[in-house]
Formats: structure tokens, sequence, C-alpha cells
């Protein structure tokens, strides 16, 4: 990297294999690289700014598409190659036009063996360019990986935290990963270091921060691939943990409603979006095309409000192209939903 980021992220980035019926029928499958973090990294950079990505990949083909893949979209790529491990893997299944199941090959990857070091070398490498971190963006996926991930995810976030850095941390819960509990014991602690807190409906009762918090669903509802399901939280529970964490110095609580839209809570108010209406293709991805959209608006100096309206728009391309990150626009397409009508044609 030769020179400062405006965000640098870090985690597992894993092939994705695609297919678009049952994986129990056969038929073919698209490989495609997946992953959280990296999305996010594809979104913002897209939208025009510098972006550098942290991880680890085995020494495989695999791994070796994934960097070609985040490279080719402009990213510094900060990473290690495990020789001992294999790069993680994920299938998934159009299993229903509504339902994509997701299924991970990922225990003991190369991928969850990301430690302190690794984030050590990351802040390293863009300090040693003369040039710092303007946001350092993280989810709760990279913490639930392996007790050396969880220990990069906390020292990353102190010490973002501790030298002024905007810290987003997007609770991404995966019930496939780990319970309710095991994440509630994490990720309570670590949105103390949180500028931004990104969850969904359902997510916020896994960063409360108070005893009596209003509990949140024990069960594992949550999708693995895409926005988490579930019952959500009423408004005023939504209300009252947003309440909390701002009290904790969480300056913004963004909350992904899905087909709903999204809402944010701030000391000055709270603000409210609709989805953008479009044609759902592929939800998977779209919480993170929200919040590469939500972010670069924030590096752009949009306020709140521009903030939230760019979140939904870069999540109604995801949802409205096939792909974890292939649909999400460019900042001159940013234009193009609202702007063309349905079913037409530019020529």
């Amino acid at each position: 990297m030769s020179a400062g980021v405006d965000l640098l992220t870090f985690g597992e980035a894993m092939v994705s294999l695609r297919s678009a019926g049952p994986l129990s029928a056969g038929g073919s499958l698209a490989m495609h690289v997946a992953g959280a973090e990296s999305n996010v990294a594809v979104g913002v950079a897209r939208l025009g700014h510098r972006v550098a990505w942290a991880g680890v990949v085995g020494d495989d083909p695999h791994g070796q598409y994934i960097l070609r893949q985040l490279r080719s979209e402009g990213i510094g790529v900060q990473h290690r190659i495990d020789a001992a491990r294999n790069t993680g893997a994920m299938f998934l299944e159009q299993r229903t036009a509504d339902v994509t199941r997701a299924f991970y090959y990922r225990a003991g990857s190369a991928g969850s063996t990301l430690g302190r070091d690794d984030v050590e070398r990351a802040f390293g490498a863009v300090a040693g360019a003369g040039a710092g971190v303007r946001i350092l963006h993280l989810t709760g996926i990279t913490a639930a990986l392996s007790p050396e991930s969880r220990r990069a995810v906390e020292y990353a976030a102190e010490r973002a935290a501790g030298e002024g850095m905007v810290v987003s941390l997007d609770v991404n819960y995966r019930g496939k990963l780990w319970s309710r509990d095991e994440a509630r014991a994490v990720l309570t602690p670590l949105a103390r270091h949180a500028s931004i807190l990104i969850a969904s409906d359902d997510e916020l009762g896994l960063v409360a921060t108070a005893p009596d918090a209003p509990a949140d669903s024990d069960s594992d509802a949550g999708s693995d691939a895409g926005e988490a399901g579930g019952p959500g939280n009423s408004g005023a529970d939504e209300a009252a943990i947003a309440a909390q964490l701002l009290d904790c110095g969480v300056r913004e609580v963004v909350v992904k409603r899905g087909a709903a839209g999204a809402g944010v809570h701030t000391a000055d108010g709270r603000w409210e979006a609709p989805a953008f209406p479009v044609t759902s293709v592929d939800t998977v991805g779209a919480g993170d095309a929200f919040t590469a959209g939500y972010l670069s608006a924030l590096l752009d100096g949009e306020d709140v409000a521009g903030r939230l309206q760019r979140g939904i728009l870069a999540g109604a391309f995801a949802v409205s192209t096939a792909g974890d990150w292939e649909g999400l626009p460019r900042s001159e397409e940013l234009a193009l939903l609202g702007t063309t009508r349905s079913g037409t044609t530019q020529r």
C-alpha cells in the first residue's frame, strides 16, 4: 500500500460456490469471492475511496483467485499465506425463489487463523506509508471464527478507537458460527469501542449494554447468506437499546430492516428511510452493500440522512443483481436507479 487509506477492514474471504437450484440435485456451480468484509471493501472502493483489506488465505488456487479479484477492484491487499491450511469455502443453494441456504466449509481454514500480528502488520503498512486510516470496519463474523480472530478484532477496535479513528462495527450475527449467548458475551463489550454500530433489527439485543436491556430471541434465527431474519425488536425496545449504546459513546446506531428500509439513531434524533423499490433478484450481500454505501457517504461528508439514502440505494443495487458484490454500483452509476424507467435499455 503506497498511501493511507480511507477504510481498512479485515476478515475471512472465501470462495463461494453457487448453485441455481438444490445442491442435492447436482448441476453446475459458479465460483465467486464471498465475505462480509471483502464485500464492503469492494463497495467502498467502487464508490471512489482508497480501501485496504487484510486477511489470510491458503497456498491454493482458491486463495490466488481471491487475491486477484480483490486487487482487480483496486483494493490494497495486506495478506498472509498459510501453507498448512486451505482457503475457506461456502456452498450457496437457491433452494426456492425466496430462500437461499449457506453451507460452510471454513472450520480450521487459513482465514480463521487471522490474529493480532496480522492486524499489526496491516496498521503498520498504512502508517509506514506516512498516512493513517479514516475508518476501521469490523464485523462480528470475524470475532466468531476462532479465539485468535476474536482477540484480533478486540485489539483492532481498542487500538483504532484510542487513535481517534472512526470504528464501524457490523454485528452480522451468523448462527452457524456461534450461539447468541456466545455472540452477546463478545459483542456487547466490543460495541463500546464503536463510533458506528450497524445491526439488523433482530441483532440489537446482542449488543445491549445493560443487564435489564430488552431481550432478543434466544433462537439462532438469521440467514447465514444475507440479512438476518427473525421477529426483530419492537420500536420501544430498539429505542431503548439505541439509547444505551449512545450513552456508552456510540455516535450512530444504524438499523437495517431489509425490505422495510433502514433507520439511524443519534444523540440529535432519529432518521428513517424506506427501501428503494426494485425487482429483487438476489438478497445475498444486501446488508454489506448498505454498509458500503453508508460508509462511503460518511467519507464524502454527507450528513446522516444522506448516508442513509446512499446505503439504501447501494442495497437496492445489490438485491436487484446477482452475486454478493458483483452488482455494486460505481459513483457514476448511483443515478441509474430512480432516473431510468424500469425495463428500459440505455442506448
